[in-house]
């Protein structure tokens, strides 16, 4: 058990789109936002923090805090019902846990991105995760991964990232670790190919390759 994988969540082992959009014009909707955003606008943004998003849309800065208060609420309430694993994330997580030591590693809200894999039954697995609210500077500052390996006393020389954007990538380069992208999330291939040319279809071929690596 040398190696550590850290896995990304949204596109990466869930997909949670549609809670994501709902919850998002939830909160525009309630702050009296009347302009419609386009579902492809706001998830071209996932990956980064809800600060980031909201200020995308053009909402001005002081009034992001109250929409993503807003969003939180909403999204909590909907968030079980409306995310799903994606394909052969069990089968990841499983795999991977044979032969390392696992974390998560997320802009979501780390209390609720607890609770959606303890509804999935598969928090156990995971020795610690890392939302937003556990940094100051969120990926793609190594931060986070700075701080689930502190969380797991591991090396960095040991630790994998898994995600499906180039801010999981560019966070893993920064803290010097390894990384493989995925193709099953919101960045495209040609996208991650500015940042890597380590890319699997999905987190099941990411664990896989990681496996067969010689990096410990």
């Amino acid at each position: 058990m040398n190696k550590v994988i850290l896995f990304d969540l949204d596109g990466t082992l869930i997909d949670s789109t549609e809670a994501i959009v709902e919850s998002f014009r939830h909160a525009l909707s309630v702050h009296g936002d009347v302009e419609e955003v386009s579902e492809t606008k706001i998830t071209s943004q996932i990956g980064h923090t809800l600060e980031t998003m909201f200020a995308a849309v053009g909402i001005e800065a002081g009034r992001i805090d109250a929409h993503v208060a807003t969003y939180k609420l909403y999204y909590r309430e909907i968030s079980r019902q409306k995310t799903i694993l994606l394909p052969n994330a069990i089968d990841a997580i499983r795999e991977a846990s044979s032969f390392a030591r696992l974390g998560i590693v997320t802009t979501k809200t780390g209390l609720y991105s607890r609770e959606l894999m303890e509804h999935f039954g598969v928090m156990d697995y995971f020795e610690v995760l890392i939302g937003r609210e556990h940094v100051e500077n969120p990926k793609p500052h190594p931060e986070p991964i700075f701080k689930a390996l502190e969380g797991m006393r591991a090396a960095k020389e040991s630790a994998w990232m898994i995600g499906d954007t180039r801010l999981d990538i560019e966070a893993s380069n920064r803290a010097g670790i390894g990384s493989v992208a995925v193709t099953s999330g919101y960045d495209n291939a040609e996208q991650l190919l500015t940042l890597t040319d380590i890319i699997q279809p999905d987190a099941l071929e990411a664990v896989r390759y990681i496996a067969k690596s010689g990096r410990k």
